[in-house]
């Protein structure tokens, strides 16, 4: 329900915003926040926004909204259509849509139920050209041409910028409205609302330069080379200039602008030639991960589901003590380089050898689940899978054998009170059926190192370094590796189980990314109660090294990468990761209790605050 609004009058201010507006509180004032994954998960703006959402709900209720494209096929899976609007967001919604324009309005289906109005793209390619040639003549934008995803982006501008004007006619109170666009993909209507008579104030975040991306991707010297590098020659050399030109202007015009992290203000400082006001670091809406006192019972019980794809995958070649065992993983978008996935082979390598040396009797198991482009599940890995699954449906019917003849003919029946030989309790069909069952799943090849017939097997960056590095699960190493080029998921036929589950039965992530903003991977590892290695350049483990000196202790690990050769940060993690391994089974229990408990300092209930101080900056002069 929406807030009620103070009706005080003030003396009307002459400034870049001329309007009669009332003065009022911060959580009494509207606020739209604007983006491409609205609705439409690409990357990791989509967490962002629909984490925040609870914490923004609680505080602003019907006075907050969403923008977005209408580009999502699969949104009716989260999205419910409103038919009767009684907001000023859902009365401008309908407005537009007598205008001729493809508008949905109604509640995303997440924790809040926020208000969402999504326009479609194509309602204004008709103008492309018009959009472009304005872009070009009053702010410098360079055109680009034959890029359908650039042009949707220019498109939804504009017809964001239409309701925006449309519901500053609706805001007869002028109640002042502040529009937060998350990167460059929103940010272009914010161009013109700095000349704008109505009260609408704006806040960019950039979440990653577009040209810190490309450049981090392309140059191992990139943190050192940073204040060297000249913007519009790396733009042309990379084909971005129309996007880091829209980029540089919004922070440039916008009210306020901002960045997730310092690693990426930096960044901003030399790549957009602008210092962000705030830095507004990521959270997450915590109570959705926490298991409070189940944190080991949560644990235990997804281990054993980790526990059925080893089985099936290693064992038909040779075994090892579940029991020993421990599971670490990376899991993200696939960047070799900005990932940490290139140092994290090197850091296996060594730690296969440190275990070696030191005569360890545990065996490791690294997971790297990332997105590749495959033609299927490979075929033997899916029929080791299958015959073990037959293994198990013959056991579960000589157990059910035993059970009934042990108790009826043994036990009850028999006077001989001694244990009777089981052998003589099974037929001999299901004793031939085991024995064939499990002849034909034992083999001598030794477990596959990646689960996917991979498209570009040759070439695939994960996979050359694996077998670089001699990494393909020889029975003698202690570091074995699963590389499963597709992302979990309860449909997922090797593992059948949600990737939070996943995580949770885990030992250890390993985040120790070059290039990383942010990092949520990290961050979400801990709020499920798994400690996790992340790095100094990354946006998540710059922060929690400034502000949490006992990290280590919380789960946290942070591997120092920056000034620091590749080589050493590899022994480095090594390290790290050893001594890790060294740990008993009670400091791993103590270590997951006291990770989940960490993770409530990133809970968006606290960090939201930095948005709203962001806000304040933003409408200051027209807010109390």
């Amino acid at each position: 329900m929406a807030k009620s609004v103070s009706k005080k009058k003030v003396v009307k201010r002459e400034d870049a915003h001329p309007a009669h507006t009332t003065k009022i509180k911060l959580h009494d004032t509207f606020v739209i926040e604007s983006a491409w994954e609205v609705c439409n998960q690409v990357g990791g703006i989509y967490t962002v926004i629909k984490s925040k959402i609870p914490a923004m709900m609680e505080r602003w209720g019907d006075n907050y909204c969403l923008l977005g494209p209408l580009v999502n096929k699969d949104l009716n899976a989260e999205f419910e259509d409103i038919s009767r609007p009684d907001t000023i967001f859902g009365k401008a919604a309908i407005a537009l849509r007598k205008k001729g324009f493809k508008v949905r309005y109604g509640r995303w289906l997440v924790m809040g139920r926020p208000q969402v109005i999504l326009f479609d793209p194509n309602d204004a390619f008709y103008k492309l050209n018009e959009i472009k040639d304005q872009l070009e003549k009053q702010f410098g934008i360079q055109r680009r041409d034959y890029d359908d995803l650039y042009n949707q982006v220019l498109a939804f501008a504009d017809i964001t910028s239409l309701f925006l004007k449309i519901f500053s006619q609706k805001n007869t109170e002028k109640i002042p409205l502040v529009i937060q666009f998350h990167e460059w993909m929103s940010v272009i209507p914010a161009f013109n609302l700095k000349k704008s008579k109505y009260p609408i104030r704006t806040s960019f975040t950039t979440h990653a330069t577009l040209l810190g991306r490309y450049l981090a991707m392309n140059d191992k010297n990139y943190y050192s080379a940073l204040p060297k590098y000249e913007w519009k020659v790396e733009s042309e050399r990379f084909h971005i200039t129309s996007m880091v030109q829209i980029e540089r202007k919004g922070a440039e015009l916008a009210d306020v602008f901002s960045t997730v992290s310092e690693v990426t203000g930096t960044e901003c400082k030399y790549l957009l030639d602008k210092e962000p006001k705030l830095i507004v670091p990521n959270g997450l809406s915590i109570s959705r991960f926490t298991a409070y006192h189940e944190v080991q019972n949560q644990h235990q019980k997804c281990k054993d589901e980790i526990h059925e794809f080893v089985l099936g995958h290693f064992f038909q070649s040779y075994s090892f003590n579940l029991d020993k065992t421990l599971y670490f993983f990376t899991s993200g978008r696939f960047e070799f380089l900005n990932k940490g996935f290139d140092i994290t082979l090197e850091a296996l390598k060594i730690l296969n050898q440190l275990m070696k040396q030191a005569k360890v009797d545990t065996t490791i198991v690294m997971f790297f689940i990332t997105k590749r482009p495959v033609w299927s599940i490979n075929p033997d890995v899916l029929q080791s899978r299958g015959v073990m699954e037959e293994i198990r449906k013959n056991c579960e019917q000589i157990t059910k054998q035993i059970d009934s003849r042990l108790f009826f003919v043994a036990a009850a029946s028999s006077k001989d009170h001694r244990l009777p030989d089981l052998n003589t309790l099974v037929d001999d069909y299901w004793r031939l059926r085991y024995r064939r069952t499990i002849q034909s799943w034992k083999g001598d090849k030794w477990p596959i190192i990646v689960t996917h017939n991979l498209v570009d097997d040759l070439n695939d960056e994960l996979l050359k370094g694996l077998r670089d590095n001699h990494m393909i699960n020889s029975p003698d190493d202690k570091v074995k590796v699963v590389y499963h080029p597709d992302f979990i998921s309860p449909t997922n036929p090797l593992f059948g189980i949600e990737y939070s589950d996943f995580v949770r039965g885990c030992h250890l992530g390993v985040f120790p990314s070059y290039y990383e903003p942010w990092g949520y991977t990290p961050l979400e590892s801990i709020a499920l109660g798994v400690p996790t290695i992340t790095s100094d350049l990354s946006g998540f483990g710059d922060y929690v090294m400034k502000s949490h000196k006992e990290h280590d202790e919380k789960g946290v690990y942070i591997l120092k990468r920056n000034k620091k050769s590749f080589q050493e940060s590899a022994k480095d993690l090594a390290d790290i990761m050893f001594e890790f391994v060294k740990k008993n089974r009670r400091e791993r229990m103590i270590m997951r209790n006291k990770s989940e408990d960490f993770s409530e300092s990133f809970d968006w209930g606290q960090l939201v605050r930095y948005y709203e101080k962001a806000f304040r900056h933003a409408l200051e002069g027209l807010i109390t």
